[in-house]
């Protein structure tokens, strides 16, 4: 076989594994989508009229808040389904199998491209399942097009790379499944910093640099506009580049772990 055909196959093989385990342990894919559907819900529910009167003086009511609310949930879905990413690859390093995965005549990257693609199907289900939810409530992105609907698929993909990328690094570099876990944390915090619940301006002045320069933020703003037909400005550029930067420094560190000789 080719190195192609080889790195294909054993990655699909990979691919399919961690496919099975998520299929066969979904607890802690269904704890890390509670967390974004119950910030839904109680923002919506019980702060939505409040934050609703603060956004540009409009009254739109909860309708108006979670339509400037769901871009934000989504992109916390992502960041929180990546933990678990963290903590599976934790897993399999720490149990063994990595090392025997070393003795086999595989390709040497498809252990990563296995999890990596694993995690951004899972990404992308999760953000299908907790959008489900946000339609279910009232969410309705009237003035999208097709494209705009497109790139918003992509750019929720890419977001989900770059982050999936980042939590292989931080399980390869943690002594267990828990530190792995908590390593990966900032990935579900900093949504929480950005322009997900209110808009930038609205911040104290001391934090609006923490939340405005940061890869959510852009990546928020891009989506928002996309779905709301609002303005994007120079948010989609910068998302992008974001994407690809971590991405990049992702892999390189991903790889750089992956390929240190076991202690």
């Amino acid at each position: 076989m080719s190195p192609l055909s080889l790195a294909v196959r054993d990655s699909s093989t990979m691919l399919r594994r961690n496919l099975l385990h998520a299929r066969r342990y979904p607890s802690m894919t269904l704890n890390l989508l509670l967390t974004p559907v119950m910030l839904l819900l109680l923002f919506v529910y019980i702060f939505g009229d409040t934050m609703s009167a603060g956004l540009g003086g409009g009254g739109g009511g909860r309708s108006e808040y979670l339509a400037y609310l769901v871009p934000g949930i989504l992109m916390l879905t992502i960041g929180g389904t990546t933990i678990g990413t963290a903590v599976s690859v934790s897993m399999d390093m720490t149990e063994g199998i990595i090392a025997r995965f070393r003795t086999l005549a595989i390709h040497r990257g498809s252990v990563l491209i296995g999890h990596v693609i694993g995690s951004v199907l899972q990404c992308v289900a999760s953000v299908v399942l907790v959008g489900a939810v946000a339609v279910a409530i009232g969410f309705r992105s009237t003035n999208a097009t097709a494209l705009e609907w497109i790139l918003a698929l992509g750019l929720l993909s890419l977001v989900s790379l770059s982050l999936t990328w980042i939590a292989v690094g931080m399980g390869l570099s943690s002594p267990n499944p828990e530190a792995a876990s908590n390593n990966a944390m900032p990935l579900m915090i900093l949504p929480l910093l950005s322009s997900a619940f209110v808009p930038v301006d609205a911040m104290p002045g001391w934090f609006q640099p923490i939340a405005e320069y940061q890869p959510f933020t852009p990546a928020i703003e891009t989506l928002r506009g996309l779905l709301l037909g609002t303005g994007i400005g120079n948010n989609g550029w910068l998302a992008v580049a974001w994407c690809l930067g971590l991405t990049a420094l992702g892999y390189a560190w991903s790889k750089s772990l992956f390929d240190r000789d076991p202690k």
